[in-house]
């Protein structure tokens, strides 16, 4: 036992070697968890006769799915970071009360969810850009998808506590149980049973049950250094405050790009027609699987940040800051050409539809414009993050997606006959505004967090 906390005591050793080893595993989770709702989008989008309607279809439910994931941050974004700062200090009951409490309202916030999910799913399908044709598929699919709401946000949002204690290797295995067994699943379900679109949650769904009963198992077992006990689960006010304080942040980035989602699929659907739903479900695809690795960076330096940031190790955080940006500027500069040379194979992927490909080329080059700008705004907000600096984060947060995507979303498409295109372009106006004033935020407030701390030596 003393060796696991030697191991996870990120202010000794290499800052450099503790973020990669937490990245690697990480990364390889995330991507991993990732394909839960990839596999879906691949194997539904070559779906005989009827492939581009019916990743239309599933494109639609990603604004509910965002708002579960939403609620997953709000508590589990919220209390991770926490849970590193209160173990930097060696506040052991203090980090067992806040894992506790994170559970509870992990618990609670999933049975409201699908109570509302499920009583206004009609109206909220529509709401989102939905049209007579597509709907079905978008219910067929959300109406099994919604009964694994507490799997996935058990999942999810506990195993933050798990990563950052710093069994890593844990955390990537408790989503690859569930993903391996999703990949398996989907085409017994979709193909063989010829289940389609219900096939394809319900392969979600029993996936998702076994990463969570993974996650449950390791964090009241033996092996963990924190486990989850009972005499910790009831609610303290103070804690439920500090956790949604912090975790608005997570919560912010998630709504708002539920908000996006919205705004994009309903404005597509007016001038395009259902096949740019389509091509925009694919490329926010891409996206999510490009910007893996470098969230995987920047989710790995926050308990790092915050472990040494309790610490008072404030030498250590800036060669984290710098270590951090130099990786995520390198790999989004590399992505962007690989889209920029490559766009149809990689659109293929997902769709095979010929008229899809053709008017989607032009739009994913439009949309990845400029994509290296994004490490910035990720470097920014994963810092403010691990700091436990709320508000910044969800200041960023909030100017990049609701300030400046929603209303470019709604209002471009009407400007010099930019149509879908305009559409497309809000997302690189986004990543250069809102990455700048992130970053260069982010360095001027810890420079002077750092100062007022008593810092000694260079500043950053």
């Amino acid at each position: 036992m003393r060796q696991e906390e030697n191991k996870s005591d990120f202010s000794k050793g290499s800052v450099y070697r503790h973020i990669t080893s937490l990245a690697v595993p990480l990364t390889i989770a995330q991507l991993v968890q990732m394909l839960y709702n990839i596999v879906d989008r691949i194997y539904i989008g070559h779906l005989p006769g009827a492939s581009s309607l019916a990743l239309t279809g599933l494109g639609l439910t990603f604004p509910v799915i965002t708002l579960i994931l939403a609620f997953t941050n709000l508590f589990g974004m919220g209390g991770t970071p926490l849970f590193s700062i209160a173990r930097g200090r060696r506040q052991e009951e203090r980090a067992g009360k806040i894992m506790g409490n994170t559970f509870t309202l992990l618990c609670i916030s999933c049975i409201l969810l699908m109570a509302v999910s499920y009583g206004f799913l009609r109206p909220l399908l529509y709401l989102f850009g939905a049209s007579d044709e597509s709907y079905p598929f978008a219910w067929q699919y959300l109406r099994i998808y919604l009964i694994g709401t507490p799997f996935a946000m058990l999942a999810t949002g506990m195993n933050g506590f798990i990563n950052a204690q710093g069994f890593a290797r844990t955390g990537m295995l408790t989503v690859l149980i569930g993903a391996v067994t999703n990949i398996i699943l989907d085409p017994v379900f979709i193909y063989v049973l010829d289940m389609g679109v219900s096939g394809a949650a319900l392969a979600t769904v029993i996936s998702q049950c076994l990463s969570a009963v993974w996650v449950l198992r390791f964090l009241t077992g033996k092996k963990t250094l924190y486990s989850i006990r009972k005499c910790y689960l009831k609610p303290e006010a103070k804690l439920v405050r500090e956790i949604l304080g912090l975790g608005t942040a997570g919560f912010v980035v998630s709504a708002s790009n539920g908000a996006v989602q919205i705004a994009c699929n309903a404005t597509l659907r007016s001038f395009g027609g259902d096949i740019y739903v389509g091509i925009m479900t694919v490329l926010n695809s891409v996206r999510d699987v490009v910007s893996l690795p470098i969230q995987g960076v920047t989710h790995a330096s926050q308990p790092v940040m915050g472990f040494n940031f309790g610490a008072g190790e404030y030498g250590r955080i800036k060669k984290a800051i710098a270590f951090v940006t130099a990786i995520g500027v390198s790999y989004m500069l590399a992505a962007w050409l690989l889209l920029f040379l490559f766009p149809e194979p990689i659109m293929r992927i997902f769709n095979s539809d010929p008229e899809l490909i053709t008017k989607g080329i032009p739009s994913l080059h439009l949309y990845f414009f400029g994509f290296f700008m994004m490490a910035f705004q990720f470097v920014g907000q994963s810092t403010f993050v691990g700091l436990g600096m709320s508000k910044h984060s969800i200041f960023f947060s909030l100017f990049r997606k609701i300030i400046i995507v929603v209303p470019l979303t709604l209002i471009l498409p009407h400007l010099a006959g930019m149509g879908v295109q305009g559409v497309f372009l809000a997302e690189p106006i986004s990543n250069f505004i809102g990455g700048t004033a992130s970053f260069t935020t982010m360095l001027f407030t810890v420079r002077r967090l750092f100062r007022n701390g008593g810092e000694k030596g260079k500043t950053i």
